[in-house]
């Protein structure tokens, strides 16, 4: 889930920036610094958005920076348990495969992607199902429902999301679209509007 929130922490302003404008220089400073940082608790720093309150500078003896304490808010990204998500497929493996959701990737386990049996086909780099015929692979868009959220703040990429599409409307999106297909009543030839 996407939020926007306010949050405060100090940037340092290196003494070769210090003859520009202040307001652009801090927003770049702090861009530089937390866009894409992940916390544990407040998730993925996709965007700084807006500064609300730059605070007096400071300079540390020994640095010839000037430390700011500002206010901002920033869009964030928290992938929340029971939370459905649309995203694209950017990876197919034996065990499963990775679907991206902004900022993060989760994992949809062949155990969690249908009833059926699913084998991986290794030429193709996707997943087969044995009895329906249907596939999933790179590219493919989905609806799945977050089932396991596990934050590493250290190793951002070693985070993991565990998803589920065994749920009923979850699923392949394509997948989706030909079921709701085959419930709409057919029209009788003839029979339309003109």
């Amino acid at each position: 889930m996407y939020k926007l929130m306010k949050l405060v922490d100090t940037v340092r302003i290196p003494p070769t920036l210090l003859g520009e404008e202040i307001m652009p220089t801090i927003k770049n400073a702090l861009r530089e610094k937390l866009e894409g940082q992940v916390d544990k608790k407040l998730g993925s720093l996709v965007a700084v958005y807006n500064i609300d309150e730059v605070g007096e500078g400071h300079i540390l003896v020994g640095d010839g920076a000037v430390y700011y304490d500002v206010t901002f808010q920033a869009v964030m990204f928290y992938p929340e348990l029971q939370e459905i998500i649309e995203g694209e497929v950017v990876e197919a493996v034996g065990f499963g495969v990775f679907v991206g959701m902004g900022p993060m990737d989760g994992l949809l386990h062949v155990s969690q992607i249908t009833d059926d049996f699913i084998s991986y086909d290794a030429k193709n780099a996707r997943l087969v199902t044995k009895n329906g015929g249907k596939s999933i692979g790179e590219g493919d868009h989905v609806r799945a429902r977050i089932v396991a959220v596990s934050i590493n703040e250290r190793e951002p990429k070693e985070s993991k999301i565990g998803l589920t599409m065994r749920q009923t409307a979850l699923g392949k999106l394509q997948w989706l679209e030909e079921a709701r297909k085959k419930k709409q009543p057919q029209e009788a030839p003839g029979e339309g509007t003109a």
